[in-house]
């Protein structure tokens, strides 16, 4: 079965740093791009980042740009979302995604609908 498990949410306070992680199973990430994105109630989700594993090409929001880190683990099939210095803001709930397609495309970083494969979400509450 073709499964994302996405993980490492929590409680942190403003200036912290968690780092989430997202790890495949049922298939191998080759080929694929894989994005975080994340939902607050109500609203729609938007995307945070996005990395290629062929080619390692990566994009971020500009929210969260300097301040969080995508990364890929090619032998742990696992992608990684370290998030340092964070804000109130930030808090969400966090969804990882993978889709088939080898070719870097930003529009993948603000089209949750490009994607095929979630994962359930982990939620992360930065207080004030």
């Amino acid at each position: 079965e073709v499964q994302l498990q996405a993980s490492g949410g929590g409680l942190v306070q403003t200036g912290g740093s968690l780092r989430l992680s997202c790890t495949a199973s049922g298939f191998s990430f080759d080929g694929h791009v894989i994005g975080w994105f994340r939902q607050i109630p109500g609203k729609v989700r938007d995307g945070v980042a996005c990395i290629w594993k062929d080619d390692g090409t990566t994009y971020y929001d500009d929210s969260v740009k300097g301040r969080f880190t995508i990364s890929i683990d090619r032998a742990k099939n696992t992608v990684y979302l370290q998030m340092n210095n964070l804000k109130p803001e930030d808090t969400a709930v966090y969804f990882c995604a993978a889709e088939r397609d080898s070719n870097p495309n930003i529009m993948y970083l603000v089209r949750p609908s490009y994607f095929e494969i979630w994962g359930q979400g982990t939620l992360v509450t930065v207080s004030s």
